[in-house]
């Protein structure tokens, strides 16, 4: 069986009045609010929300709404989750009076695909499924898959193969789809669309992908680390955002062999692996567009990503490439 991704956990984040980072426990306050904060998992992945609000009785009302809300969305795009939609649909290869948010982020998901060229791709897994399986065999060939099952997995990839409407998803025989490119920023984005119609103007979310809401409550942006590739307690560098969501995509974040040669970052229309940067962190407005442009700007050269970036609605990219260099594009 394939292991759970381990998603791109190499953010970190230090942003309330006496600094936050993941997985830390924070006692502070401010002058205009009380801070109150979550933590938990998601689509395998680590959680977090820091809420500013005077009364902490509100606040834990709201972390429970959003939790209700992100948990409802886990059950519609899940592949680890037994009776989810996804794996419905992958199952059978229809869905029958699908939810609207899967409709939405299914078209959503077509529309990168359209936009990148292919290089995001929700049909791409047939590739995990096809490394997965090679790599849990006893003694696996460490020069991974040979080339003829990787070409056989790639005729069942293709987002052109979809039937999309209203009330039925169709995806052809041997077709498989994951959302673990783009749900996580998806279920981020309807969090703080939950939060704001709630009242609420500083908050930080994390359901995967981080997305901040207005300015931390001393006007200041919220600081987003971006951490040392070779180890999450270095922060390699810092990037201030004000109403922006943030995503970090490498080729660390799972890898199938302990050589690192083969990773969860596939191309979609070659069938390899993405090795052109060992991170690509991306900052949108939405944390879908983040999520996603950060999966597909992975194999990417950077003049493609310059020509992509304010089509697809990304203000910055930071990259690390292969050889450690740091280069920071802005649209």
């Amino acid at each position: 069986m394939a292991r759970a991704i381990s998603r791109r956990r190499f953010i970190r984040i230090s942003g309330a009045a006496a600094g936050l980072a993941l997985g830390v426990p924070v006692h502070a306050s401010t002058s205009e609010a009380d801070l109150t904060v979550w933590h938990g998992t998601l689509l395998g992945a680590v959680a977090t929300m820091t809420i500013h609000h005077r009364d902490r009785d509100q606040a834990e009302r709201l972390i429970s709404m959003a939790r209700a809300e992100a948990r409802r969305l886990e059950r519609l795009f899940s592949l680890y989750v037994e009776d989810s939609d996804l794996v419905q649909l992958n199952r059978s290869g229809v869905l029958v009076n699908p939810a609207p948010e899967f409709v939405e982020l299914l078209q959503t998901s077509l529309g990168y695909a359209e936009l990148t060229g292919g290089m995001f791709d929700p049909t791409v897994q047939p590739l995990w499924e096809l490394y997965a399986n090679h790599f849990t065999k006893v003694d696996p060939d460490p020069a991974g898959p040979d080339q003829s099952s990787v070409e056989a997995a790639l005729a069942r990839v293709g987002y052109h193969r979809l039937l999309i409407s209203r009330d039925r998803i169709v995806a052809p025989k041997g077709t498989a789809l994951t959302f673990n490119g783009i749900a996580q920023g998806y279920i981020t984005d309807r969090v703080v669309d939950l939060l704001c119609s709630q009242g609420i103007a500083h908050s930080l979310v994390d359901m995967g992908e981080i997305r901040a809401i207005g300015a931390r409550p001393d006007g200041c942006p919220w600081g987003v680390g971006i951490a040392d590739p070779d180890s999450s307690a270095r922060i390699q560098s810092e990037i201030p955002i004000v109403d922006r969501a943030v995503s970090t995509s490498g080729a660390y974040g799972f890898q199938f062999d302990p050589a690192g040669r083969f990773n969860h970052l596939f191309n979609p229309v070659l069938g390899t692996c993405g090795h052109l940067y060992r991170s690509v962190t991306t900052i949108a407005k939405t944390a879908t567009a983040a999520d996603a442009l950060s999966t597909a700007f992975s194999l990417m050269d950077q003049s493609r990503i310059r020509t992509l970036m304010s089509r697809a609605g990304i203000e910055r990219t930071h990259l690390i490439d292969a050889g450690g260099a740091v280069v920071d594009i802005i649209a």
